[in-house]
This record gives structure tokens, C-alpha cells and sequence, in this order.
């Protein structure tokens, strides 16, 4: 039923709309006018100078969506709305964790200092000597504590563990997406046979299952109930990846194992997402994980336990979705998603890729559409038969650090509550240590609409309040290398992003540095 009220629709301040003369139903048909007031509501104190690159350090100039408009607003609205103050979304961090970005973001968004970085990070990852191993020298293991392992590790041990998690929570997340930071990353073009794998011992694959289901279930440990927790599947030892790369099933073992994580995760309501990795494993993981969804995510009504992760990088990605749509429509349990643009760029055959980063977008920025409005479209058609010509329950984890694609995201989301339309269970994700300046965005946003609907006693269902989430791993210095590695090296692929939030953070910085000895802010 639509929302009639016009109170509501100036707490909403957007006037979303469908783009009616272009036809178009489901997928990009979200108008260009919605996106207008999106862009020019999100960020009250900072002037956009295009769809995707932000500063924190120019004056207010912006409406944001809680801020009344004349054209929304009547005269005689018995509660008047005022607008909200102009606080920087950046201000919520942390003065080491503002530094720590600062830095990172310098690095990231500087060719010259990235490349030795990578390089460094690389020895590291794969030390050939105790003295470059990590966890064997002291001062390493200091200067990397203290610089990337804080920036995006949650800890060692369960005390460091929680306190970070609490942190974030302080802040204003609605939970966290912790992982158990074992992996396994292949080389360009290496295969199961050229890693050495499917020739183990009975003993090394009992033992090499029993780490990695012994942290998975100690991950599930250290959260709580809404919370999440990642797992990579090649993280079980080297039989667990012959597997995946021959497409086998999992081994009686292994299978047992899984069936425990899920067992305690059901019990706990905790989602397990897992993980994408490379394309020599990949339609094992999509075989598996559809396997498990298929036994877990029937339980409770619209209630995802067990998600795969699709990456919107890979040309395949949009069919092998709606296959996955399909069969959670045929079988009848909720299909969970985790969304991400993909993070094997270097690593993965030229040819499985979209050809351009503009494709990428229009891929991610479709299929988002697709799972938020239950439609097929253009950039993900739906089967013929078999389940494919309806739309199943879905729940989906937007992970990215895309600004532009966020702000689209909200802006539907938006729309369909004014709309009074039904929406899907969906969270907004962030690495940890990455994109701040989206992530305190949502929380901000989500702050502000909390509070409106409070002081102008609106349900909090029929508004949209994002649910921002961060994703972290734990785990010994020498388990997180590999991790950190891939987190430099996806940084090279995004310079530009970096470059936009370095300007953000360092704004954020001189805005400090300035309030400090009590200059203007701006």
C-alpha cells in the first residue's frame, strides 16, 4: 500500500521515481531524478564534484534527506522538521583509526609507494627465512601489529577479538562479518595438479580439517546473534581443493565438518557467507554452497543461514546467479547472496573478466537491482522454466566500496519504503580498514533516520535505514599475511577510489587539526 502521508514523505525528503517514459521494468529503472536527490542528499556538508568523488573539507552546500523541502514539506506540518547538523560522517572514527586509513590510503593511492609495498608485503607473505617471517622476528611482528594487521586484522586472541568487534558496534554498526583468516590463493593459471594437491595422506587431511573447523566454530564463538562470519572452503587443506578445482563433492570428513559449522550456526543465528575465491575453484565453491543452502536455508521462513558470494566481475556471474534464483525458486528455500565486484583481479584468465571497469559497474549495479526489486532485467534475464519465471526469497549482503553504487542501493531502497513496498533482507558491507568514508556514511545516515523516526513517531519499517556491517579476519600474523597481500593488491586495481577517500580522510584530519585550536571547522 503506498504511503499517503506527506509528513513522511518530507522525513524522506527524496521524490523517487521510476523512469516511466523509458519503459523499462526491474532492472535500471530507477529514475535519473531519484538519483539527482540522492547524490545531493547523502553529504550536507560537502559539495559533489561528480557522481563519484567526494571531499570532507569544503563548506556545507548539500540538502540532506532528512532536511525539509519546500516542495514536500506543507505549511501546516504540526511537527516542523529542521535540519539535521552538518557533521562530517568522518568524525565517528577514532583518531588512530582516521591515522591508520590516512596512511594506508597514501600508500594505496600513490603507484611509487605501492608497487615496493607489494613487493615487501609479498616476501612477507611467503618468507623464505625465519628472519622475513613475522611471527618468528619481533620487530616485524611489531612494526606490522602496529600498521596493516590493526588497520584491518581484528586480533590474535579472543580478548583483542572482541574488543574490536565491540568497537564497532559502539560506533553505530549493526554487527560485524568476521572470518578465520587460513586461506589458500593460487598463482595465474595454476591448477590443482601444479599446487600439488589431491595426494594426502589420510592423517595430513584429518588434521588439516580439524584447524580449519576448529577456527570456523571458535569465529562463530566470538560474534553473536545477527551477526556473520566468512569461510573460505579451500581453507580445509589440500584435499578440500583438489576437490573444489575437480568439482567433486566434499569428502565424508569434510562434509561432516561443514554440517557442524552450519549446525552451531543455525543455532546461534549467525549467516555464513562463503566466501568467492579464483576461477579454478569456483564451480566447486557455487556446487557446494548451493548444496548447503539447500539444507539450511529452509528452516526459518525468509531467513538465510548459509550464502554464496558472486562476483560481478566475472562475465558468468549473471547467469550463474539466476541459476542459483531458479533452483531456490524450484526448491523452495531462500537464496542468500553476498554481493561483491571481486578481488582476484590479478590473479585471474583476462577472458572470464567484464572488459572494462564500466562493465563491471553496470553489472554490479544491475544485478543489485535485480535482488532488491525480486525482478529479472537485462543485465541478469531470468531462465525459461525450471523455477526461472518467478523471483524467490532472497537475503543479500551488498558488500563494496563503491560510493556511487551505495547511493543507488539507498536510493531503491528508499523509494520502495515511500512506496510502502515490501523489502528484502539487506545489509550494506565494508572491508575493514577500507572505505570509511562510505561506511560512516551509512551509519550516519542511519543515525539520522533513526532519529526522526523517533521524534516524529514514524515506524522505523517504513522508512530505510541501512544497516551498515564491516567485514574482518583474525588470526596469527603469519595466517593473516596472505590476507593483507590481497587487500594491497586490490588497492592497486583502485587508485582512484583510494585517491578520493585519502582527499575525505585528510579533510577529516584538517578539520580536527583546525577545531583543535579552535578555528573555524570548515
Amino acid at each position: 500500500m503506498r504511503i499517503r502521508n506527506q509528513h513522511l514523505q518530507a522525513l524522506l525528503g527524496l521524490r523517487l521515481c521510476r523512469n516511466e517514459q523509458s519503459g523499462r521494468a526491474g532492472a535500471g529503472a530507477w529514475s535519473s531524478r531519484a538519483h539527482t536527490h540522492l547524490l545531493s542528499g547523502l553529504r550536507p556538508y560537502e559539495t559533489l564534484r561528480d557522481s563519484s568523488s567526494v571531499s570532507t573539507a569544503t563548506a556545507p552546500t548539500a540538502t540532506h534527506p532528512l532536511t525539509t523541502h519546500p516542495s514536500t514539506t506543507p505549511s501546516s506540518s504540526p511537527v516542523p522538521l529542521t535540519t539535521i547538523s552538518p557533521t562530517p560522517p568522518l568524525s565517528i572514527l577514532p583518531l588512530p583509526s582516521l591515522l591508520r586509513s590516512l596512511l594506508t590510503a597514501t600508500v594505496s593511492s600513490s603507484p611509487t609507494l605501492l608497487t615496493p609495498t607489494l613487493k615487501i608485503l609479498s616476501v612477507l607473505a611467503n618468507p623464505s627465512s625465519p628472519f622475513l617471517n613475522p611471527s618468528r622476528n619481533p620487530v616485524l611482528h611489531y612494526l606490522l601489529k602496529k600498521t596493516f594487521y590493526s588497520q584491518f586484522c581484528a586480533g590474535e586472541t579472543e580478548r583483542d577479538i572482541k574488543g574490536t568487534v565491540e568497537g564497532l558496534k559502539e560506533m553505530g554498526y549493526e554487527g560485524v562479518i568476521l572470518g578465520y583468516a587460513r586461506e589458500v590463493v593460487l598463482g595465474v593459471g595454476r591448477g590443482a595438479e601444479q599446487e600439488k594437491v589431491g595426494d594426502v595422506s589420510v592423517g595430513d587431511e584429518k588434521r588439516e580439517i580439524e584447524v580449519w573447523k576448529r577456527g570456523n566454530l571458535e569465529t562463530i564463538g566470538m560474534v553473536e546473534g545477527g551477526d556473520h562470519i566468512a569461510l573460505k572452503f579451500t581453507g580445509a587443506g589440500s584435499q578440500a581443493l583438489h576437490n573444489l578445482s575437480h568439482n567433486l563433492p566434499p569428502t565424508p570428513k569434510l562434509e561432516k565438518a561443514i554440517v557442524e559449522v552450519c549446525d552451531l550456526a543455525t543455532a546461534k543465528n549467525v549467516g555464513l557467507l562463503f566466501d568467492a575465491e579464483q576461477s579454478v575453484v569456483q564451480s566447486g565453491i557455487d556446487s557446494w554452497t548451493l548444496s548447503f543452502q539447500r539444507r539450511y536455508n529452509n528452516r526459518v521462513p525468509h531467513q538465510a543461514v548459509v550464502f554464496g558470494t558472486y562476483q560481478a566481475y566475472l562475465k558468468s556471474t549473471p547467469g550463474t546467479l539466476a541459476k542459483h534464483l531458479a533452483a531456490a525458486k524450484r526448491d523452495g528455500f531462500t537464496l542468500g547472496v553476498k554481493l561483491v565486484r571481486g578481488a582476484y583481479m590479478g590473479t585471474e584468465p583476462g577472458h572470464l573478466l567484464c572488459s572494462s571497469k564500466e562493465d563491471t559497474d553496470k553489472a554490479y549495479d544491475g544485478i543489485a537491482e535485480c535482488l532488491m526489486r525480486r525482478k529479472y532485467g537485462s543485465v541478469m534475464p531470468g531462465l525459461s522454466g525450471e523455477g526461472g519465471d518467478g523471483f524467490p526469497e532472497v537475503n543479500v549482503v551488498l558488500a563494496g566500496h563503491n560510493h556511487e553504487s551505495v547511493r543507488k542501493a539507498l536510493a531503491i531502497r528508499t523509494e520502495q519504503a515511500q512506496e510502502g513496498e515490501s523489502r528484502i533482507d539487506m545489509i550494506y558491507s565494508q572491508l575493514q580498514g577500507m572505505a570509511d568514508e562510505v561506511s560512516c556514511d551509512l551509519l550516519q545516515t542511519g543515525r539520522a533516520m533513526t532519529e526522526k523516526a523517533v521524534e516524529n513517531e514514524v515506524k522505523r519499517e517504513d522508512l530505510e535505514i541501512p544497516r551498515a556491517y564491516k567485514y574482518l579476519v583474525w588470526g596469527t600474523m603469519e595466517e593473516c599475511m596472505k590476507y593483507l597481500l590481497r587487500r594491497a593488491e586490490e588497492n592497486r586495481d583502485a587508485v582512484e577510489r583510494t585517491k578520493d577517500g585519502k582527499k575525505a580522510l585528510a579533510g577529516e584530519l584538517w578539520r580536527r587539526t583546525r577545531q583543535s585550536v579552535g578555528l573555524s571547522a570548515q
